[in-house]
């Protein structure tokens, strides 16, 4: 939203310069004439914004999960209440650049006024109210919406996946399966997936934006972030923290079908004649960018060693490099 209104302020410049420079024009137009002029006016910047607003297709504006909804409307929420002090502003700057233009003689001269309590009780109560209504709808969403918090649905049932930032690839791992995917993962509709995300590279940012918001993968810990779709469809990820030369094409897809799909898809990777041990997996690790991979089996410590692999009773652990060499 923030963005939209940036990129919308040169209009609302040429608005307000328009109504500066068109004194004459205005001098020669009744009052009706001059109502209709500004409905006009408003009317046309409503339909720029919407324009703006679709043409860019912002994804986290078209969330299809419950938490990138509550996100969705927390923004809208933010954003509208924000407007309170930004259409008032940009109203009396088109007010005061008309009313107190040079040629205007009727205006007030009153060069001595420098206080007026009503006006600071405006500018400063304003302000403090909008700030103590989004105080406590931070404090109460941060709770509602941590990412560390289960979702709970009907179903009681939540999916574990394993995420791995590499470089310039991500690597899902499921444990309840035995299974792994490299730059795409497919869950079941409807149902809360708990990601357990760590890196294994320069830290990095696992984001979906039509699921909810991004969090961070570092080497040397383990995060979570609960997500859920909840509807078939495929949905955009994306690294949201440059992380070197191949951070652009640092994407991957999420798909979500309905669960008979779902098995399917499963047991069609369990088929699948490679397997991820260490040696395919130090293979894979190497920095490079990555197309898609499936992994019929899964070593059962990978995650845990690669998270582990960084500490140690000091907190740092020498290890091998993807080149071989020690690295501390």
């Amino acid at each position: 939203m923030l963005q939209i209104i940036y990129r919308a302020r040169p209009i609302f410049t040429g608005i307000v310069l328009a109504l500066a420079r068109g004194e004459k024009l205005m001098k020669k137009m009744n009052n009706r004439d001059k109502v209709g002029l500004v409905a006009a006016l408003v009317v046309a910047v409503i339909v720029i914004l919407i324009m703006l607003v679709y043409g860019n297709n912002l994804q986290i504006l078209n969330p299809k999960g419950t938490i990138a909804s509550q996100q969705r409307d927390l923004l809208v929420f933010a954003a509208l209440l924000s407007l309170v002090v930004v259409l008032p502003v940009f109203f009396m700057t088109g007010f005061i650049a008309y009313k107190y233009r040079a040629s205007n003689k009727k205006a007030r001269y009153t060069p001595e006024w420098d206080n007026s309590n009503k006006l600071e009780a405006i500018w400063w109560g304003v302000p403090i109210l909008l700030i103590t209504i989004l105080s406590v709808v931070t404090y109460k969403t941060s709770h509602s919406l941590d990412p560390f918090r289960p979702i709970e649905n009907a179903k009681n049932e939540t999916k574990t996946i394993q995420v791995v930032a590499l470089q310039y690839k991500w690597l899902f791992i499921y444990p309840d399966e035995n299974i792994a995917t490299v730059n795409y993962l497919n869950i079941p509709e409807d149902t809360p997936v708990k990601f357990e995300i760590t890196s294994d590279a320069p830290m990095n940012s696992f984001w979906v934006p039509q699921l909810g918001g991004q969090i961070y993968a570092m080497s040397g810990m383990s995060t979570e972030l609960n997500l859920m779709a909840e509807e078939p469809g495929t949905y955009e990820g994306y690294s949201a923290n440059i992380s070197g030369a191949g951070f652009s094409d640092m994407n991957f897809q999420v798909i979500s079908t309905n669960r008979a799909d779902y098995e399917t898809w499963v047991n069609g990777i369990k088929h699948v004649p490679k397997s991820l041990d260490l040696d395919s997996y130090n293979e894979l690790a190497r920095p490079g960018t990555s197309d898609r991979e499936n992994y019929s089996s899964v070593d059962g410590d990978l995650y845990a060693n690669v998270v582990g692999k960084y500490m140690s009773n000091k907190g740092e652990s020498p290890h091998k490099s993807h080149e071989g060499t020690e690295r501390y």
